[in-house]
């Protein structure tokens, strides 16, 4: 049975289109205005996304080759380069996203089955198989189209992303002390998540759909409404991503 993550692959290769469109619609002048990242611009936003895959490329090609190959240089590179790409003129950025994109398609395209199983190391330092390649591609190009702060929200992702986008947060902050105990429960998805570490204390119960809940966790503007339990105010988490 082949190890491809082709349904993965399907969901990087559809949130890439979003991506791109909601790039496609921003004005020349529109690239110099706040995106909802404090500090960032949509060109930065758009630099970063770019940047974003050519890093992938290099995981899939440290699983191809066999050959150690880092997502970046150094976090010193990762800033400049982003920093270097807010400052192109739109059109150079634009043209230099669809070219990443590109690079990265035919990257994952050409990886053979037998290699998605090789191990490779993220910019955080997790040992993780390259079949998660494309999660990480997936939630890159969903979360950051709601910060480019053009027209997508988190109700234009898809709802299976927010689930996952929820299972990823919640194994970063299962047991971090900065995090308040937490549970999420998703009204259209009968599911919950639990955040932080407990240790005895009652988490404050946060219901909602998963779209909203999802925006919430991963620190960005909620939708619609969420519910905290008894009406306590919403805890704080620690930022995502």
């Amino acid at each position: 049975m082949s190890a491809r993550p082709a349904a993965m692959l399907e969901r990087a290769a559809k949130g890439t289109a979003a991506f791109e469109a909601s790039v496609h619609r921003l004005t020349d002048p529109g690239f110099t205005r706040p995106s909802n990242l404090p500090g960032w611009s949509r060109a930065h936003v758009v630099a970063h996304v770019a940047r974003n895959a050519d890093a992938l490329v290099n995981l899939l090609t440290w699983a191809r080759t066999g050959v150690e190959t880092p997502m970046y240089a150094s976090g010193d590179q990762r800033a400049r380069e982003i920093e270097e790409g807010a400052r192109r003129p739109a059109e150079e950025l634009r043209a230099e996203l669809l070219a990443a994109d590109g690079r990265l398609a035919a990257a994952l395209a050409a990886l053979p089955d037998e290699r998605w199983t090789a191990t490779v190391r993220t910019a955080r330092g997790r040992e993780v198989p390259v079949s998660q390649v494309p999660w990480l591609r997936v939630r890159e190009v969903w979360v950051h189209a709601v910060d480019l702060n053009v027209d997508a929200g988190f109700d234009d992702v898809p709802h299976e992303v927010c689930a996952a986008l929820l299972d990823d947060v919640t194994a970063a902050f299962r047991a971090r002390p900065d995090c308040a105990p937490v549970e999420l429960r998703a009204k259209d998805a009968d599911r919950t998540w639990l955040l932080g570490a407990s240790a005895g204390a009652e988490p404050v119960g946060v219901s909602g759909d998963l779209a909203g809940l999802a925006a919430y966790a991963t620190g960005r503007p909620v939708p619609g409404p969420l519910y905290p339990t008894g009406g306590a105010p919403l805890p704080t988490l620690p930022a995502w991503l």
